[in-house]
């Protein structure tokens, strides 16, 4: 065993007689996830020293720099995560949160670090209900009600001196560059700002993405964000102090306080009170393998696990990709492991959480038992052994506005890093350069069903809201390492994460190629499929076992390396613009 150290949804899923469900709001069309942006081709690359895989190819770019100066996996990823605030604004920056996995090749260690924001200390759990009922989603997610204490800037400083190498200033400096030379806006980032709806919504997101007309600044403008090269400057020299102490901190939180529509309650004490976090990966058996991801608060670890945890007691392995066959098994995993998610995943400093017997292998056994081949069945949560407490099922409008990034360097570590703003632009409000979060979200609006048993995902003082993101490595029986993968996607990164694993490493497809096959998404109230993942005539078999289909585009930005044979094989998700770089 690998040696550790210390939903969006619009319906409801079905429950067992004995839990209570407590109703969310349904989110709003103009609240509607990150719209899809085209397709290209198959992006892979192979190297023998390094490599990088991210969101844009800057941030892939200044990774390889710093990985080429001698850097840790560590060094490159706040690197590039520096970059990907500026260059994809709309998906995550240092006003938001991440979880990082990082593999130290010297001790053979998985060190798990977590950069959840926290909600402020003036909430209570009612702090989404209005009158006795969740308020609208559109309502809470723009301006600084939702906002919540960044995490990032604390969670990488705390890797770096842990697992980092370079000194940390010379980790700004790519980024601090490309802030004021500038760079040419992107056809992603120009439609992104053109077709999401009141991305324009306060003056000085507006004045940094639209010109004097009214319109998105277009495809290849110069842009450049002198105001974020300062704030980079500043953290470089004095560390993260101004950011949760000095004057970062204080504009963060008048903007917050200050926001004229949709004021929050931050205070200068709990942007000093915030702590990034170690906490111990989680690891669930599949096949030869061993799955690994972030613990609570993040749900991604226990799912992901969960899922194929499960498919190794299916047939599997007897089924082609594509086929209506090995869909519905998938499906049927999935919706099982989210409805466990729903019940008893959430910010474990807070409220119990099984996590390990949620990917027991004698629990995921009995589980699978109840996935029926030839039809479909209504998933409600289990019983894991180990829980004590009620169980109340409830959801959260989880965005899909996020990004991913995985990193091998030279010495054999490795980090996978998923990080976010939540929705697409975040909050919209924009300070010293960055865009700041609306994660508080992801918690659940309502906090107790009406036998007034409370949902453990309730927003409370300090509380860190859950999450799918799903940064992953697999490991093999040696434990050697295996891949490195991620993606964003709300809660419909845990399936993205899951079905590449199961392409890449239980039907054979080379890394690229599994990432850019069709993806599935069932978190419990439809299935989605994208309009390449099956045939008609599969796709009319699967609806032929009981499953309500649609077709859509489902915008991942799954980024992988896998290790086979002394060689590094990078892919880049076709659906979104990054690259896979290496020596």
């Amino acid at each position: 065993m690998l040696a550790t150290s210390a939903a969006l949804s619009l319906h409801l899923l079905a429950l067992p007689a004995s839990a209570q469900q407590a109703t969310q709001p349904q989110v709003q069309p103009e609240a509607q996830p990150e719209i899809a942006t085209g397709r290209t081709e198959i992006k892979s690359a192979i190297a023998s020293e390094f490599m990088a895989v991210t969101a844009n190819p800057h941030a892939s770019a200044a990774a390889e720099q710093i990985l080429a100066k001698g850097g840790t996996a560590v060094d490159a990823a706040i690197t590039a995560q520096l970059v990907l605030g500026l260059v994809e604004p709309q998906s995550s920056g240092i006003g938001g949160g991440a979880f990082m996995l990082s593999f130290r090749a010297d001790d053979n260690k998985l060190n798990g670090y977590d950069g959840r924001e926290t909600a402020p200390k003036a909430v209570d759990e009612n702090y989404f209900m209005h009158e006795g009922k969740p308020m609208s989603f559109i309502k809470a997610v723009i301006g600084g009600y939702s906002v919540g204490v960044p995490g990032v800037m604390g969670m990488m400083e705390l890797a770096h001196k842990r697992d980092g190498k370079l000194p940390w200033a010379e980790l700004f400096q790519p980024a601090i560059t490309l802030a004021e030379n500038g760079f040419a806006i992107s056809p992603r980032l120009y439609k992104l700002a053109d077709r999401l709806p009141m991305v324009a919504a306060r003056p000085a997101i507006t004045a940094y993405l639209f010109g004097d007309d009214g319109k998105p600044l277009p495809v290849g403008h110069i842009l450049k964000n002198p105001e974020y090269a300062a704030t980079l400057k500043l953290l470089a020299q004095k560390g993260t102090k101004p950011f949760y102490e000095g004057e970062i901190a204080q504009a963060i939180v008048d903007a917050v306080r200050n926001d004229p529509e949709n004021p929050g309650v931050m205070t200068m004490a709990d942007m000093a009170s915030y702590s990034a976090k170690i906490r111990k990966p989680v690891c669930a058996d599949y096949f030869e393998f061993e799955v690994c991801g972030a613990s609570a608060p993040s749900s991604g670890g226990t799912t992901v696990g969960a899922i194929l945890g499960m498919l190794q007691h299916t047939p599997v392995q007897q089924f082609d990709v594509g086929s209506a066959e090995l869909t519905h098994l998938f499906i049927e995993a999935s919706e099982l492991a989210f409805a466990d998610r729903n019940t008893y995943a959430a910010d474990s400093d807070f409220v119990e959480v099984p996590t390990a017997a949620l990917v027991a292998p004698e629990y995921l056994a009995a589980r699978a038992k109840l996935i029926d081949v030839e039809k479909a069945q209504p998933a409600k949560a289990g019983d894991p052994k180990a829980f004590t407490g009620k169980r109340v099922e409830a959801k959260s409008p989880e965005q899909p506005n996020t990004s991913h990034l995985s990193i091998v360097d030279q010495y054999g570590n490795a980090v996978s890093m998923t990080s976010s703003i939540e929705t697409g632009f975040g909050s919209r409000l924009m300070v010293k350069g960055f865009l700041l979060n609306n994660q508080l979200t992801d918690f659940s609006f309502v906090p107790h069903n009406a036998n007034k048993d409370l949902v453990a995902n309730r927003i409370q003082a300090g509380k860190r809201p859950r999450s799918s993101m799903s940064p992953t490595m697999v490991f093999n029986q040696d434990d050697s390492l295996r891949l490195i993968i991620g993606s964003p996607g709300g809660s419909r990164i845990i399936d993205y994460t899951a079905r590449s694993i199961l392409y890449h490493l239980t039907k054979g497809m080379p890394i690229a190629e599994a990432i850019a096959a069709g993806n599935i998404g069932a978190i419990g109230y439809r299935v989605e499929v994208e309009p390449d993942t099956l045939s008609d005539e599969e796709l009319k078999k699967l609806e032929a076992k009981g499953h309500k289909v649609v077709r859509r585009d489902l915008n991942s930005g799954i980024h992988g390396i896998a290790l086979k044979q002394g060689k590094l094989h990078g892919g880049a998700d076709t659906r979104r613009e990054g690259s896979a770089v290496g020596r």
